[in-house]
């Protein structure tokens, strides 16, 4: 235990320190091969903020580029902007852009957006127009099959030391413009969808707490909050009139959010205040612990083919643990705690932020900060396998439905009132020896149609819930599109898939 906290203050301190060191702009063009020679990454393409003389590539909306999240059906992938305040949309196929969509409002041009407030977010200051603001997209989610993009602010731009309730918007991606607004806790950043479609839970980085919302209706004015759940203790915001720096003053950083695959449980990352991973229950919303036995700053969290996945940020780790493993940890819990052990290793680049993994489930890729590298971890060995260059410094990150490209947003920093780094988005196409499989849209983009497939109407869908509930005895619309891609598809062995 000693050791494990020896290797980690002392990676933390050279992480901490890669900020020092020269900032890189790789070139189209640039390529790397997997040590085993069956994976190839080439820097196809990119849209950067940093040089209006590269023409081909500049764009002025890229202005600290948070995160990337590629639509369901593969066609867009968005971009949000954080100091911009503008979430991008564009082509898959061409990288073309399709739409800016601005988080400036008014109150009056946004009064019909709001939802209805829930009661459950505290104000600490009477402002007089609170609606008026610039919101910071950070983290999204997609819901009802793709056909909605729900953005966390980081704060409103009159709230500094983000104290006030936030907000979030809902993005209707046909039309690529926002058609709801939602309050929040202080300072949201991870938004996760369950897979039934049903709960939608914002992680609160400001204050120990996540918000549940239902949205299990297809009518956007039927969601609402349900539950807003304190993980530990509230953290207090009595900053005063003074300075905070509330990227490290936030009690557990909570980030990383997960729901487990049977949806009854949801798996946040503690990045702060100790660290582990908060473990809530959907049903009963309720939390019921931190579990640890991880590396300290924990920062994003995946669940795939039985395994947590886990990026160690500041020592620049990946870690995995069994689900199963791990549960049986929760299980056990005492008094809010518990310990899991067991957890895999694999050493990537430091500052190991945004993860995910390729439709095979057998390559990781990883966005290192401080390395300003884009990792790959074959997962059927837990080694790293292959880096390329990223434009300084990787934050986000999101991979293709077929695999083929990789879209890494690199958000820069702010020393000294001058932004340096990244400011771009580069675009990696992977070759691989061994083909991925291609996954097709989980569910419907209509959401009528979900519903519908979720009540099993229509003839066509019976036999399939019959023998969905017969063998599984839970029926939800991923489920169903999962048997009619078994059914129509070449047989495949398909795996699911700091700030």
């Amino acid at each position: 235990m000693k050791l494990r906290n020896l290797i980690f203050i002392v990676t933390a301190l050279v992480a901490a320190s890669g900020y020092a060191q020269s900032v890189i702009h790789p070139k189209v063009g640039e390529t790397a091969t997997s040590t085993d020679g069956k994976l190839k990454i080439t820097l196809v393409a990119k849209k950067q903020n940093y040089s209006a003389a590269m023409k081909d590539s500049y764009d002025r909306d890229i202005n600290s580029p948070k995160s990337a999240s590629v639509t369901p059906d593969g066609k867009k992938y968005y971009i949000n902007s954080l100091e911009g305040g503008v979430t991008i949309a564009y082509d898959m196929a061409t990288h073309k852009k399709l739409k800016v969509i601005s988080h400036n409002f008014t109150d009056a041009g946004s009064k019909d957006l709001w939802a209805p407030e829930s009661g459950l977010f505290e104000w600490h200051k009477k402002w007089t127009t609170p609606n008026t603001f610039m919101g910071k997209p950070v983290e999204a989610t997609f819901s009802h099959g793709g056909k909605y993009l729900w953005v966390p602010y980081y704060r409103r731009t009159y709230d500094m030391n983000a104290v006030e309730p936030s907000a979030m918007a809902v993005i209707d991606t046909q039309k690529d413009e926002i058609i709801k607004l939602f309050e929040t806790g202080p300072l949201p950043k991870m938004v996760a969808t369950s897979h039934d479609n049903k709960t939608l839970a914002v992680t609160h980085w400001g204050n120990n707490t996540v918000g549940l919302i239902d949205i299990s209706s297809s009518n956007p004015n039927d969601w609402h909050y349900t539950k807003l759940l304190v993980v530990d203790y509230i953290l207090p915001l009595n900053f005063g009139n003074r300075k905070v720096n509330r990227d490290n003053n936030s009690g557990y950083c909570l980030r990383g959010t997960a729901f487990t695959p049977d949806d009854k449980y949801i798996i946040v990352c503690c990045m702060g205040g100790g660290g582990g991973l908060a473990v809530i229950d959907v049903e009963k919303q309720e939390y019921l612990g931190r579990v640890s036995g991880i590396m300290g700053n924990v920062r994003h969290i995946l669940i795939r083919d039985g395994y947590i996945y886990l990026s160690i940020n500041s020592a620049g780790y990946v870690q995995r643990l069994k689900l199963d493993t791990f549960m049986e940890a929760v299980k056990n819990m005492k008094d809010h705690k518990a310990t899991s052990e067991g957890w895999e290793n694999c050493k990537v680049g430091a500052g190991a932020r945004t993860i995910e993994i390729s439709p095979s489930g057998n390559y990781l890729f990883a966005a290192c900060n401080n390395a300003s590298r884009l990792c790959v971890v074959d997962t059927r060995t837990m080694k790293m396998i292959a880096e390329i260059p990223v434009d300084s410094y990787p934050v986000g990150l999101d991979v293709s439905k077929d695999g083929k490209t990789v879209i890494v947003t690199s958000q820069g920093h702010t020393q000294g009132g001058k932004t340096f780094g990244g400011l771009a988005v580069n675009i990696y196409n992977v070759e691989y020896a061994e083909p991925e499989p291609v996954i097709k849209p989980t569910m419907p983009a209509d959401s009528d149609s979900i519903v519908a497939a979720q009540q099993g109407s229509g003839k066509a869908s019976q036999p399939i819930m019959k023998w969905l509930s017969t063998t599984t005895g839970k029926v939800t619309a991923g489920a169903i599109a999962a048997v009619l891609i078994a059914a129509v598809a070449v047989p495949v062995s398909m795996k699911r898939r700091k700030k």
